[in-house]
């Protein structure tokens, strides 16, 4: 299932940018409008530098070299209804307001530095330098000032603020919205055009990385052999393409791990399987080649008895190889699947009696009984051949493990979803450990002898078993017998199960 978009590298690149975006036009605005802001005020200042010492000038403030009070409040009165835009006050030389232009009830000040003054008086160049606002505690602005009555004879200051609260106000009312809209335009602009290039940008930089998060999907569903877990599993990965492809990696770095340790498990049963095949067609090779050139060298010394025992030998060591050979190939074919079940309803109970019929005569010449102590009838749904075949080889294996004058019990019954066929012996049990692998090839626990037999018969059970969804498995005890079970699927629970896959 295709991921997401959210959750793909390309929209968490795309969201990354558009945030950063918002962040840096942001900062961009305020660093814009306060730069907009300082550079009016340098403006300002310097198209006003002089402009306490023209009122001086012009408006005779200074009258044989004191101040003229009387033209002093003339020239507040007038610049209050014609430039309302700037506050004129009049300070001693420690900064202490004597009088000003601006409406009593909106000073807040009593008294002005006078460090922005003697810095902006020895250095008029250095713009924009900001004085205390007397209108406010903590505010400063731009202003214009000049010693009164002369620079010679300070005895004062005349003190001009050039944006006064008059032209604040103006401002604001006027211009505030349109900076605004411009303000927020342009951002709008400039986030639009950057964000589709570094959509543009993105795009190209990630589209091989989302072709092959695309191609690692479409394998991941496509593969046949992956399991349901990990089906399951992937399906919820958390995280972007990245993220993703680090799962997945992950994933396939740890099948791969299990595959080469299944590898290698494999090549150490097929190395084992060789020598033990090996070493099972050596014994009746070497026993026929034996007898046959004995009986070549001495067929003169012989007689006819004895020529007939050495026949037959070599004839049952024969017909010995033949059938470790057809179980070896039967074994191959059922591990490459390239056999495979037939199923079709039938009753257990009648095989079983059919194959006991079968086994009956070979286990009376054992000195072995075989009884069916349990019959439920249950239809079963599998291959009649291959569950015979399974019967063959456990009930075989049951008389050839069981003492003269033993018993060999056989039961069916109904179990949870199938049927259950038990074989049970009275022989000298299994050892546990060897009961887990009494279903390998050609395990033989040790000690034992193989009295004939090469160790396939009870491993090709348990694959036919698999075949046909059905399992074997043994119980044990030693000197107690040994109890294996062989459990098949009913009808309709293999039919649920079908439509299930």
């Amino acid at each position: 299932m295709p991921r997401p978009l959210f959750q793909t590298l390309y929209a968490r690149l795309a969201l990354g940018l558009f945030l950063l975006l918002v962040i840096v036009g942001g900062l961009f605005t305020v660093l814009s409008l306060y730069s907009v802001r300082e550079y009016n005020a340098a403006v300002n200042q310097a198209l006003n530098r002089d402009l306490a010492s023209h009122l001086v000038s012009d408006r005779n403030l200074v009258t044989d070299g004191k101040i003229n009070h009387s033209e002093l409040k003339r020239l507040f009165d007038l610049y209050m209804s014609i430039n309302p835009s700037i506050e004129i006050y009049l300070l001693d030389q420690e900064g202490l307001i004597l009088s000003y232009s601006a409406d009593p009830a909106k000073i807040k000040r009593k008294h002005v530095a006078l460090a922005p003054i003697q810095r902006l008086l020895s250095n008029p160049d250095a713009y924009p330098i900001q004085g205390d606002d007397p209108r406010s505690h903590d505010r400063h602005k731009v202003f214009s000032v000049t010693p009164v009555p002369s620079a010679e004879h300070p005895t004062g200051y005349l003190y001009v603020v050039l944006r006064g609260e008059e032209y604040d106000f103006a401002e604001s009312m006027v211009h505030s919205d349109r900076l605004l809209r411009m303000g927020g335009g342009a951002l709008a602009i400039s986030l639009f055009v950057g964000l589709l290039a570094g959509l543009l940008f993105f795009r190209l930089l990630t589209r091989r990385l989302s072709r092959l998060t695309a191609r690692v999907e479409a394998f991941e569903a496509e593969a046949k052999d992956i399991s349901r877990a990990d089906d399951t599993e992937g399906s919820g990965v958390p995280g972007d393409d990245v993220d993703y492809l680090a799962t997945r990696f992950d994933q396939m770095a740890e099948r791969i791990a299990g595959q080469l340790e299944l590898l290698k498990d494999k090549d150490h049963q097929r190395r084992q399987l060789v020598a033990q095949v090996s070493h099972d067609l050596r014994t009746p090779l070497a026993s026929i080649q034996g007898y046959l050139e004995t009986l070549g060298m001495k067929q003169q010394e012989l007689n006819p008895d004895e020529r007939r025992r050495f026949l037959s030998v070599a004839l049952a060591e024969t017909l010995r190889l033949s059938k470790l050979v057809d179980e070896l190939f039967e074994l191959a074919a059922l591990d490459a699947r390239e056999r495979q079940p037939f199923a079709e309803p039938f009753m257990p109970a009648e095989l079983l009696h059919d194959v006991v019929q079968k086994h009956r005569p070979k286990a009376e010449q054992a000195g072995v009984a075989l009884s069916i102590s349990t019959v439920q009838p249950a239809m079963a749904l599998a291959d009649i051949a291959m569950t015979e075949r399974v019967l063959d080889n456990l009930i075989g294996n049951a008389v050839d493990h069981s003492s003269r004058g033993a018993e060999v019990k056989l039961s069916v019954t109904a179990s949870i979803g199938g049927v259950e066929i038990c074989v049970a012996d009275a022989g000298d049990g299994i050892a546990p450990a060897d009961i887990d692998h009494v279903f390998d090839p050609f395990y033989q626990a040790p000690g034992a002898s193989r009295a004939g037999h090469a160790g396939l018969g009870l491993a090709i059970a348990r694959r036919m078993a698999e075949l046909q969804h059905g399992r074997v498995s043994v119980e044990s005890r030693p000197g107690a017998g040994a109890t294996f079970r062989f459990w098949l699927p009913l009808v309709d629970s293999q039919a649920k199960e079908s439509t299930a896959l």
